[in-house]
C-alpha cells in the first residue's frame, strides 16, 4: 500500500474550529484526528493541546512577517 504524504501547510481555505477564522495552527490528535485554530484561539488553549496532540503544525509567525 503507497503512502500518500500530505502536505501541512495550512492556506486561506483552513479554518479555525472554534470562531472560523484563518487557521494558523494544525493539531494531530493522539486519539486520530485533527483540530484547527486561529492564533488566538491556539493561544488561549495551548496548554490543553500540547497534553492531547501527537504532533503541533505552528504557522503563527506568518503573522509577524506582514
Amino acid at each position: 500500500m503507497t503512502e500518500i504524504a500530505m502536505d501541512p501547510t495550512l492556506t486561506a481555505i483552513d479554518r479555525c474550529d472554534r470562531c472560523g477564522a484563518q487557521a494558523y495552527l494544525r493539531v494531530f490528535l493522539r486519539s486520530g484526528g485533527e483540530l484547527m485554530f486561529c492564533a488566538h484561539h491556539a493561544a488561549q488553549h495551548r496548554e490543553k493541546l500540547t497534553e492531547v496532540a501527537s504532533h503541533i503544525h505552528d504557522e503563527t509567525s506568518r503573522l509577524s512577517q506582514r
